[in-house]
């Protein structure tokens, strides 16, 4: 029997060690901090403020080409955190006749290839392999690019430089979402094969016509922080806005033009994501559903009151450019495609569109009532509190 109670003894041991540093990792300045690096799982509490700072306590060297996300200048909030590390090791970019040895901590070909200097336009096959010959090759991962034809295309007066793997002048139109009109001429037969360096010249006989570049807004993706103050945004990861080429064919009397019509669009360059942090943490000043209602002063010093209203948000929605979109937060609060809380204001000070302050953070005003007769600077917030439906 004395070797069951040694057993017990030292099973309460190990759950009360392991309790206290849970315990312990709950305090104000502690953070629970999990590291994931080559397949080993450490964990540790820490309550330094930087992650590089807490790395670094622990022993946990990073070469200057190695990559940690969340980032080593993250400023320790949260309390607890998943860290991931992503060693630097040898890649062998292999790029036609190309040859690139480099040293690179991205896991994705696109990273590798534009750490190491190289561009992979959309239309491009990549592979990404551990190596079977590391003497030969120099390193434990080869990626191999498979480059796109590339081709001129002049559509309707204006150049731009595609790339595609189609076969025929008729599928790279259709690639391309290029639909030839009864008035439109290729200055090559679409049944020809397509080879790089080729220039195609689609024009429209007739009509005049024009091409004009438009840019293609950035894929804008939004986290919600519950660890950051309300107020708190920042942009995580930064997106690049795409382009496209847009043809139209003008109606044009004595000068004046009557009509436009667009008869041809091309993507010369896909956007990026975008990802933003917003903050939602409310530290009691904030407007609460048990509160219901409460005064709030702005940053210029103009106290406004605040109510909520749950109601379904889609038909306002539609102004601002919305086109009837709109979300519910973790905390319930409706906000827009851009992560601004909906609200209702009086239209004659803060007209529709605008951007305001509010105790639950940035609010742009899509709404009125009948409350701006009392109270002309009061605000009415939508939220997802009385019915929790999501709508």
């Amino acid at each position: 029997m004395v070797w069951r109670f040694i057993l017990t003894l030292f099973i309460s041991f190990i759950s009360i060690f392991f309790l206290g540093s849970y315990a312990s990792a709950q305090n104000e300045n502690n953070r629970l901090i999990t590291v994931y690096d080559r397949g080993i799982k450490r964990v540790f509490i820490s309550n330094e403020k930087t992650l590089g700072e807490a790395l670094h306590v622990e022993d946990i060297s990073l070469d200057t080409l190695d990559t940690v996300e969340p980032s080593v200048n993250e400023v320790l909030v949260a309390s607890e955190y998943q860290v991931n590390i992503y060693r630097a090791r040898p890649v062998l970019v292999v790029d036609g006749a190309t040859r690139i040895k480099t040293t690179s901590p991205y896991q994705t070909a696109k990273q590798i290839a534009e750490d190491a200097g190289v561009y992979i336009y959309d239309e491009d096959i990549t592979t990404l392999k551990q190596s079977t010959d590391f003497a030969n090759y120099g390193a434990g991962l080869v990626l191999t690019i498979s480059r796109a034809k590339t081709l001129v295309l002049d559509l309707y007066g204006k150049k731009t430089e595609i790339h595609t793997w189609a076969i025929t002048v008729k599928d790279l139109l259709i690639e391309k979402n290029i639909k030839l009109g009864i008035n439109d001429r290729s200055s090559v037969p679409l049944g020809e094969p397509v080879s790089p360096g080729m220039e195609i010249r689609v024009w429209r006989e007739g009509k005049q016509t024009v091409a004009i570049d438009q840019e293609i807004p950035v894929i804008s993706r939004i986290v919600y922080d519950v660890d950051r103050p309300i107020g708190y945004r920042a942009i995580q990861k930064k997106g690049v806005a795409g382009n496209r080429s847009v043809t139209y064919v003008l109606e044009i009397k004595d000068g004046v033009e009557l009509s436009r019509t667009e008869i041809a669009s091309i993507v010369t360059r896909q956007p990026t994501e975008q990802t933003e942090v917003i903050g939602i943490y409310n530290d009691g000043s904030g407007l609460t559903q048990s509160r219901g209602a409460q005064y709030f002063v702005d940053t210029k010093g103009v106290s406004h009151r605040e109510t909520y209203y749950d109601l379904n948000m889609s038909v306002v929605m539609q102004s601002c450019g919305q086109g009837g979109y709109y979300s519910v937060r973790p905390d319930g609060a409706k906000v827009d495609a851009q992560g601004y809380i909906i609200i209702a204001a009086n239209f004659a000070v803060y007209p529709r569109c605008s951007i305001v302050e509010t105790s639950l953070g940035p609010a742009r005003v899509y709404d009125t009532g009948g409350f701006v007769a009392r109270f002309p600077y009061g605000y009415d917030l939508a939220t997802d509190w009385s019915r929790a439906d999501g709508i």
